[in-house]
């Protein structure tokens, strides 16, 4: 859904040249090859979290046996686990960290958390209840360690550079590694794995896979913790505020709270979407392969969209930026509830249209959480960036589960049976799901960012940074 640092004071920073932060201030840019350096974490990140969202469900229910409505509840304890674990890592970068312990929370976390993620998909001994426990267990503690060590990593995108531009330009790239990874992961698991484990399918596949994910990941991660360098050194530091005082500043910063309020409504709407892909190649489609075309097809087509709505941006500015994201993914929702797409190859372009529209939104949030820092900052005059970030992460992880457990009850109650052909009841229900959440979430989500206080911003709303 990024050293750890006390709150910051800027007043007194005079950067090297003239480029403007959202402050007002001069900012001085950073290379971009360290601001390269520093979004390569999310090619890492990313083998993680994509295999997470797209497959590990379907692994519960379709690889493992696990009920559809058991799944996705022990899928929605271990995204509520996870946000609270980030939201306490979070307030814990404002009141204990520096710049070092951001890079040691990725040197020293990146191997543990490999191992964690290769727990979540062994397959689980035992029968029953202590078969399910392993499984919950092993969701939960690789939850635990993605948010110790992402949570870092996402506050350095604070503090990677004072200009507003260079962090979009990190937003971008983040996407851009981000998108690489999916593209491995959706294509890649089912074959990569099997050839790993020399098996044609089953619980082991997905093993393979994560073993190989996360030593790829466990290596970049350690080489980005180890190049990190502060940008805000030399800053003055007031005292860290309380959990309380930091909270009360939140709670005042109009910006965030629009921004969460509409993100999680899209990632509501993107969960289901998502999550629903290869349950309805496999199941109303008949073909799985094209359904994990597809995800990889989506994963790709972010190459070109994250580039399309960066440019976006710099011409009409991220707020507005969100206004047109909504827009189209609203019309491809009303086109799909219109249309019955019975051909893999129609559905695939759908997918691909709405991954297009999505991207938009995805790169308007990540480029404006920043930005609800400074802003809460002119508010209260308190700069909490751990407890921002961290609270978004909670945020984000409750819309998950959330958007998960709503996926598993519907299928459940309309009869979905993993591994057999469904009722026209169940494919009925699955294309209403489609249709009717993203629909009423996208709308949602533009309703909240209509409220939002970085609308009357020129740098952010008015026509965006220029280079």
């Amino acid at each position: 859904m990024s050293g750890i640092g006390t709150p910051l004071d800027f007043a007194g920073v005079r950067p090297d040249n003239g480029s403007m932060n959202d402050r007002g201030e001069e900012g001085r840019r950073v290379s971009r090859w360290r601001l390269a350096a520093l979004a390569g974490g999310d090619f890492a990140f990313n083998l993680y979290w994509q295999s997470v969202m797209l497959y590990l469900l379907f692994y519960y229910t379709d690889a493992i046996g696990i009920g559809v409505e058991t799944a996705a509840a022990i899928y929605l304890a271990a995204s509520v686990w996870d946000g609270l674990v980030s939201f306490s890592v979070g307030a814990l970068v404002d009141r204990q960290g520096g710049a070092r312990h951001y890079r040691w929370a990725l040197i020293g976390g990146a191997v543990p958390l490999g191992m964690a993620f290769a727990l979540a998909y062994a397959p689980p001994p035992g029968v029953g209840d202590a078969r399910l426990a392993f499984v919950l267990g092993g969701h939960l503690l690789f939850r635990a360690a993605y948010a110790l060590v992402n949570i870092p990593y996402l506050a350095m995108s604070a503090r990677i550079s004072l200009d507003s531009r260079d962090r979009s330009f990190v937003a971008g790239l983040r996407m851009l590694a981000g998108t690489a990874a999916a593209v491995l992961v959706a294509i890649g698991t089912v074959p990569i794995g099997g050839a790993l484990m020399g098996v044609d399918g089953g619980p082991r596949v997905f093993l393979g896979a994560a073993l190989l994910f996360a030593s790829i990941g466990s290596v970049i991660l350690i080489g980005v913790g180890a190049s990190f360098r502060d940008e805000l050194i030399g800053t003055a530091k007031p005292p860290p505020p309380s959990i309380r005082v930091s909270l009360g500043a939140v709670a005042r910063n109009g910006a965030f709270l629009t921004l969460v309020v509409a993100m999680m409504a899209m990632i509501v709407a993107t969960t289901v979407l998502g999550k629903s892909v290869l349950y309805y190649f496999k199941y109303r489609l008949h073909d799985v392969a094209a359904g994990q075309l597809a995800l990889a097809s989506m994963m790709a087509v972010s190459v070109v969209a994250v580039p399309a709505w960066m440019a976006l941006a710099r011409m009409i500015g991220a707020v507005r930026l969100w206004f047109v994201a909504v827009g189209c993914c609203v019309a491809g929702v009303l086109l799909f509830s219109l249309v019955d797409l019975q051909r893999a190859g129609a559905m695939q372009a759908f997918l691909i249209g709405m991954q297009a529209a999505t991207v938009g939104l995805h790169f308007a949030f990540w480029s404006l959480l920043p930005d609800t820092i400074d802003h809460g900052e002119r508010v209260s005059g308190i700069r909490v960036e751990g407890t921002v970030f961290g609270l978004a992460a909670l945020l984000q992880r409750v819309a998950i589960g959330l958007a998960t457990v709503l996926l598993g009850l519907v299928l459940g109650q309309a009869g979905y049976v993993a591994n057999v052909a469904q009722t026209p009841e169940t494919l009925a229900a699955m294309r209403g799901l489609v249709v009717l959440v993203p629909l009423g979430c996208f709308l949602l989500s533009g309703l909240a960012m209509a409220f939002s206080p970085l609308r009357s911003s020129p740098a952010r709303g008015g026509g965006g940074p220029k280079a």
